[in-house]
């Protein structure tokens, strides 16, 4: 039985790129680097950024990361400073930041938790929601 979430990993292209980005812009923890790879941490959850050849999803496809509402204002600021590219505006509960990173990769900086995702789908449900 699966118990959590072990890691992500994401292809780079660009190594020193990316760590400067997850690192430097978004606050990640870097722990250890090498000639084709990084590990970084956010929060409990383990990155992994492996040199490759990228190609990321082109559909909703994406990770979302938790920010407080005050570190997501710092962060829209900061990415916005830094040329980082937006792919969709926010259009459900919760204040979040949808962009992409060097290498393509969809990401979301949300504030909401699976709690309030929930309490919002019983005043607004979904087409087709089942309770379980």
């Amino acid at each position: 039985m699966i118990t959590g979430t072990n890691h992500i990993t994401f292809s780079v292209a660009d190594l020193n790129a990316s760590i400067a980005f997850y690192r430097d812009l978004l606050g990640m923890k870097l722990h250890v680097f090498w000639d084709a790879g990084a590990y970084l941490t956010a929060g409990d959850t383990w990155i992994c950024l492996s040199l490759g050849q990228p190609e990321p999803a082109k559909d909703y496809t994406h990770v979302a990361f938790s920010v407080s509402e005050e570190a997501l204002a710092e962060l829209r600021l900061k990415l916005q400073q830094s040329g980082a590219e937006e792919w969709k505006p926010n259009t459900s509960e919760g204040s979040s930041l949808y962009l992409l990173d060097p290498n393509g990769h969809r990401l979301e900086l949300h504030c909401g938790t699976r709690a309030t995702r929930l309490a919002e789908l019983k005043t607004s449900p979904y087409s087709g929601l089942v309770w379980c």
